[in-house]
């Protein structure tokens, strides 16, 4: 008789714990205050830290101060490494971000699709396919790794620039020492047009081309310039040869445990921001590329035609990494 009442008490206590964990549960998701860490890759002079606090004015206001977004410029809160960042924001350790699909590859290597060799002719093309079922394909992905995508914001067109040449064709790429991003694709690629590449940290690249350890490198236009490569770079080649947008993601955890009228708050207030981060950033693009001529920069602007023979001696890329992206994926952005 004793041993069952030990039985029956126990299950009585067990069945208050997880009552009281439902409750837990019901409590976290009503309204509430909440103070939300934000990391962004670059300065705070940066059309990616303005989209943020665009972001972060919004969810504060229409909230009544009860969410707050603290921002972390230049990945303070991962000691400078993006790839960490990711990592971070995935843990939950930060609760936002704004990065690069190219530093979210490592982690999931189908988001390097959007990233991929002479995907997007110009900008008219790549706003189509992110606000379309391109970009829905890119936001389950990062849902199924534990993101709740909050859109996309955009840092530009990879351009490339050099001491050497003016770079019009594949023949004017080779052997030129070209510091890339150190993303297993971006090496294959160089070395495929003949290059000699590297993945040094972009830290050094100023240093390393004012002294010739390296004759280029390739960037947008707002980090060629951010970063005053004009003083030592003479060619830059608009060629629009891979396609950088943001993103804005947030820890789905995080996001799940916040009430679902405050979700609806984060999501417009996130909409809005990737609308004006865009804006300002190709705003911002303009104004950068009159100041780099004015500096003395020579622009090359390579013919259809010419891109045309790029893009064909990019094939074996496709050929190589469709595996990785998926077939299904990858038709999504090129048909």
């Amino acid at each position: 008789m004793k041993n069952i009442l030990t039985v029956f008490v126990s299950v009585i206590l067990v069945g208050v714990m997880v009552g009281c964990q439902s409750v837990g549960t019901v409590a976290s998701n009503e309204k509430g205050n909440h103070n939300l860490k934000m990391s962004i890759t670059v300065s705070e002079s940066s059309t990616w830290y303005l989209g943020a606090e665009h972001f972060s004015k919004e969810v504060a206001e229409k909230t009544d101060g009860r969410i707050k977004i603290k921002l972390y410029a230049n990945e303070q809160l991962s000691a400078g490494d993006p790839a960490k960042g990711v990592e971070m924001l995935l843990k939950g350790s930060t609760d936002l971000s704004y990065h690069s699909p190219i530093i979210y590859s490592v982690f999931e290597k189908r988001l390097g699709v959007i990233t991929a060799p002479f995907l997007f002719k110009n900008l008219d093309e790549a706003d189509e396919k992110m606000h379309g079922e391109g970009g829905e394909a890119l936001k389950e992905i990062l849902s199924e790794n534990g993101i709740e995508p909050l859109g996309f914001g955009e840092s530009g067109f990879r351009q490339v620039t050099n001491n050497v040449r003016p770079i019009r064709n594949p023949e004017d790429i080779e052997d030129l020492k070209v510091r890339i991003p150190g993303i297993k694709m971006y090496m294959d690629l160089w070395r495929e047009l003949d290059a000699d590449p590297t993945a040094m940290a972009f830290s050094e690249v100023f240093t390393g081309l004012q002294q010739g350890t390296i004759d280029g490198q390739e960037n947008p236009i707002d980090v060629i310039k951010s970063s005053k490569l004009e003083e030592v770079q003479k060619y830059i080649s608009i060629w629009n040869y891979s396609y950088d947008p943001l993103i804005l993601g947030m820890n789905k955890e995080k996001f799940d445990s916040i009430h679902p009228d405050d979700q609806k708050i984060i999501k417009i207030a996130a909409e809005n921001a990737n609308k004006y981060q865009i804006k300002i950033s190709r705003e911002k693009e303009k104004q950068q590329m009159r100041e780099l001529k004015a500096s003395g920069m020579e622009f090359v602007y390579p013919t259809d035609d010419e891109i045309e023979v790029f893009r064909k001696a990019s094939e074996k890329i496709y050929d190589n990494y469709e595996s990785e992206w998926g077939s299904d994926l990858l038709d999504t952005f090129r048909k």
